[in-house]
Parts: structure tokens; C-alpha cells; sequence
């Protein structure tokens, strides 16, 4: 039984609450207002899946960052629904023209939007690992010492903007609309709880669409620029096009492995994390790479190569 869960809990969650939301939203014509209540039915189903069948059951012990974690995705959430809330106004200053490809099905649109909108945050996100100052703001979401769906929303404000405005941007010039960025919205939050799911899900033939935990636990290694590989939110199609693609299948991630390894020091609590990016920071060398993983990166380098 756990098996058959282990394959199907990633499609499942992530075609059902998204299809959920897209039937919600475009067929029943339903207001907007009831994707939160939906979002938070997805939170409840992650938590409860991280319980039945967790990748490292230490990760579901709080570790201190509870209430952190609920007030970033607070924030983040509340920024989020602002924005839409604003999309109207943001809508009628940006839009070029009508470009949009409206008379297609809702669910082609939302798919087009997804892809459009991976790749200007997938493109953000690479370059918050190429500059100093980037980084210090994406940081926030790299000091995490256990991976768990809820802190996939844990981000810097100001980054969580960057990446918003990466993503969202081309699709204003482009004329979305209004329902189809709000589903979109929807999704991001949707993928964001899979990628960091502490679930020991098999994602199979998956792994090459999908950048869903299995592949991102690599993302959040603590060894300096190890770390610097599947910057993909919804596909890894991004990252065999950048060169960043990695996998070591035979390696099992542990809490030791995650973090800033730089920074051990790295501040815990809500407020002193959103200040630490204006800080100046004193870093340590970081830890060497493991055998297991070693092995793994140097035959992706080899391959990319």
C-alpha cells in the first residue's frame, strides 16, 4: 500500500488541487476568494501524507522553527493575495496589447502560463546563486535545517517579490487573465509544498518533467556551490538547458546534509532573518562533500561536459 502511495501521492496532489482549482475557478465560475480555502485543504493533505510516509521522520519534529515558518508563509501568502487583489490595476498599465492566446481552452492557457512563468522564475532564481546580493536575500530560504512542504513558502519578502516579478511580469505584457494568474498563483503554492514534501515519494518517469522533492533535496545541500543544481520550480527541463540538472539516486539526504554550510550561525528567528541580508556577514569554509555525493556530481559534471 505504501508503495502504491509512495507513486502516486506527487501526480495526484499536484493534478488534483491544481484541477481542482482550474475547474473551481473557470468551469463552476466560482469566485476567487475560494482558492484559499482550497489552498489550505492542500496544507492540511501535505502535513498528513508527511506523517503516513515521511522521507526522514526527524523532519517532522519541530526544530525550533514552527512559528518562523507560519509567520514567513503568512507574509508570503498575504503578499500573494495582494497581489492579485491589485492585478486589475497592475493589468491595465502593463498589459501591451491583447496577445494573450484567449480562445484557447482554460487548461491549455494555464499550462502555457505555467511554462512562461517556470522559466522567468527558474531564470531568478539561478541568478540568486551568481550575485552577492541576491543570494543574501534568497539565503533566507537556504537556512533551513529540514525540508518539510510548509517551509517551501518560507522566502525572504523582497526575494519572494523577485521572483513574482520574474514570473508574472511576461504574462502582464502578454494580457493574462485575471482567472488564469490567479489559478497560476494557485499552482505555485501547490508545487512549492511538493518540492520540500517530506514525503519518500518514487517519482519514476516523472523525474524527468517534474522538480519535485526527490530531485530539489540536492538543491539545498549546505557544501558551498554543490548546491547550485535543479533550479526548476515546476520542470527540470530548465536545468538540462542550464547545465544544472543533478541526481544521486543512491544517496539518501539527512538533516546534516541541509543549510548554509558557510554560515552555521545563520540567524533562526523571523525578524532577524528578514534584517540579515543588510548585514555584514562573516563566513566559515564549507564542509566537504560527502563520498556518496562527491561521486554523483562529478559524473553530472562529466556529463554536462
Amino acid at each position: 500500500m505504501k508503495s502504491l502511495f509512495a507513486a502516486l501521492y506527487g501526480p495526484v496532489f499536484w493534478a488534483g488541487f491544481i484541477g481542482a482549482a482550474a475547474c473551481l475557478i473557470a468551469a463552476c465560475d466560482h469566485s476567487l476568494w475560494v482558492l484559499p480555502p482550497l489552498l489550505l485543504l492542500a496544507l492540511l493533505a501535505s502535513f498528513l501524507a508527511e506523517r503516513y510516509l515521511p522521507y526522514d521522520g526527524a523532519w517532522n519534529d519541530g526544530h525550533g522553527d514552527g512559528w518562523r515558518d507560519s509567520l514567513h508563509a503568512l507574509v508570503n501568502e498575504a503578499l500573494y493575495l495582494l497581489g492579485l487583489a491589485a492585478f486589475p490595476l497592475l493589468a491595465g498599465h502593463l498589459a501591451l496589447g491583447a496577445f494573450w492566446p484567449a480562445q484557447l481552452p482554460f487548461w491549455a492557457q494555464l499550462l502555457l502560463a505555467i511554462l512562461i512563468a517556470d522559466c522567468g522564475i527558474t531564470l531568478v532564481h539561478y541568478l540568486s546563486h551568481r550575485y552577492y546580493f541576491l543570494w543574501k536575500l534568497h539565503a533566507v530560504h537556504h537556512s533551513v535545517r529540514r525540508l518539510y512542504g510548509f517551509n517551501g513558502w518560507m522566502k525572504h519578502p523582497l526575494h519572494l517579490l523577485l521572483e513574482a516579478a520574474g514570473g508574472m511580469l511576461p504574462l502582464l505584457l502578454l494580457g493574462v487573465p485575471e482567472k488564469v494568474m490567479a489559478v497560476l498563483a494557485f499552482a505555485v503554492a501547490i508545487q512549492l509544498l511538493l518540492q520540500h514534501a517530506n514525503v519518500d515519494m518514487r517519482m519514476g518517469p516523472l523525474r524527468h518533467v517534474f522538480a519535485w522533492a526527490p530531485l530539489h533535496r540536492f538543491h539545498h545541500m549546505k557544501y558551498g556551490t554543490a548546491g547550485d543544481v535543479n533550479f526548476g520550480l515546476f520542470f527540470t527541463c530548465w536545468d538540462r538547458l542550464l547545465g544544472t540538472a543533478f541526481e544521486a539516486p543512491g544517496y539518501r539526504m539527512r538533516g546534516e546534509d541541509l543549510g548554509i554550510g558557510s554560515r552555521p550561525d545563520y540567524p533562526l528567528a523571523y525578524g532577524a532573518q528578514l534584517m540579515e541580508p543588510f548585514r555584514a556577514e562573516e563566513g566559515v569554509r564549507a564542509p566537504e562533500l560527502p563520498a556518496g555525493l562527491r561521486q554523483a556530481l562529478n559524473r553530472a559534471i562529466n556529463r554536462a561536459a
